[in-house]
């Protein structure tokens, strides 16, 4: 029986917020940027990055370093940073152990997101990823979840599961996709969008409903 789970990346898989602290503080230490400069950069990434911010950034405090070379330092800032604790890991690896097919759907530029898949280990336990900046598509845009489930091998139709953070891209964009969903609980929820399936408060526990679908 096949049996997809679509997982966010950004504050399910992994702790994006931790990580951006991390690395716009080195970043700005690296360059002396001013105050300013820092909580501007703080303000702007806050929720996603990419090389155009830094392009912005670049050109606001007339700075001389290429936007390029912020963008490459950043994403590698970034690598260094962001961790995936042993538990979520060892989640996804009772997963597949119980023949799920595993699948990480992300909204975030192509380089950066997989910078972090690969250094967390969690590029080996997942069968395929979609990143937004793959066809510059952000969830809840339908074909971002068709293009997910192409990679793991299979197709919406075929059902499945998605968990995250965010209500109208991972929870929303999950039902317009008809698939049952699970809600890390943190954000506001808006007005009118149709309840998850499942809430919980961390992505572990998540996992554990998903495994006792197996059973």
């Amino acid at each position: 029986m096949y049996r997809l789970a679509l997982f966010d990346l950004d504050n399910t898989l992994v702790d994006r917020q931790s990580a951006l602290s991390d690395a716009v503080t080195s970043l700005c230490r690296t360059h002396a940027l001013t105050p300013d400069a820092e909580q501007w950069l703080r303000t702007e990434l806050v929720n996603r990055a990419n090389a155009v911010d830094f392009a912005r950034l670049r050109e606001v405090f007339d700075l001389e370093v290429s936007a390029v070379q912020l963008w490459q330092e950043y994403v590698s800032l970034m690598a260094d940073a962001v961790t995936c604790r042993p538990e979520v890991l060892d989640g996804l690896a009772r997963l597949r152990a119980a023949a799920w097919t595993i699948g990480v759907i992300t909204n975030g530029a192509s380089d950066i997101q997989r910078a972090k898949l690969a250094v967390t280990g969690l590029a080996d336990l997942v069968d395929g990823v979609a990143v937004s900046g793959d066809l510059e598509l952000r969830k809840p845009d339908l074909r971002l979840f068709e293009l997910a489930a192409s990679r793991c091998g299979g197709s919406l139709a075929d059902g499945g599961w998605m968990v995250g953070d965010n209500p109208a891209g991972d929870i929303g964009g999950a039902h317009g996709a008809g698939l049952r969903t699970i809600w890390l609980r943190g954000r506001s929820w808006p007005d009118g969008l149709p309840a998850a399936h499942h809430v919980v408060d961390d992505v572990t526990d998540a996992i554990t409903i998903l495994l006792a679908e197996t059973e």
